[in-house]
C-alpha cells in the first residue's frame, strides 16, 4: 500500500490575541490569523463515513481560537507552537500538523502585507 498524504486544511482561523513584546501589543491586543494543515488518514473514516474517526475542523478551530485570545506571550513563534502542540494533544487522529501564525498589524516601521511563521510537529 502506498504512502498517504491525507490533510484537513484551514485558513484564515482569526482571533484577536494580546500578544507581543511591546507594552502596547499586550494592553490593546490586535489580529492574529492562523492557517493549520493538519495530517490525518481518512481511511477509517471515509470507510464508514463516521466523523469520529477524523478531526472535527470546527473543533480544531475552535481550540485555535482559545489559544490565541488565551494567555499572551512575546513571540508569534511561541503561539504557533502552542497551537501544534495543542492540536496533537487533543486530536488523537491527528497524526502531524503544519501552523502558520500571521500578525498583519505587526509594528513594522516599513510598508508589509504580512508577517508570518510556520512551525511543523508530528507524534
Amino acid at each position: 500500500m502506498g504512502t498517504r498524504a491525507d490533510l484537513i486544511t484551514l485558513r484564515g482561523v482569526s482571533a484577536v490575541g494580546h500578544h507581543g513584546v511591546l507594552d502596547f501589543e499586550r494592553r490593546d491586543g490586535q489580529p492574529f490569523v492562523v492557517d493549520a494543515v493538519l495530517h490525518c488518514d481518512f481511511a477509517a473514516a471515509a470507510a464508514g463515513d463516521d466523523l469520529t474517526k477524523t478531526a472535527s475542523y470546527a473543533e480544531v478551530a475552535e481550540r485555535i481560537t482559545q489559544i490565541v485570545s488565551g494567555e499572551p506571550v512575546n513571540l508569534i513563534e511561541t503561539l504557533a507552537v502552542r497551537i501544534a502542540d495543542a492540536i496533537l494533544r487533543d486530536f488523537a487522529a491527528i497524526a502531524a500538523a503544519q501552523v502558520t501564525v500571521h500578525k498583519p498589524q505587526a509594528p513594522i516601521a516599513v510598508p508589509f502585507d504580512d508577517v508570518a511563521v510556520t512551525v511543523f510537529r508530528e507524534r
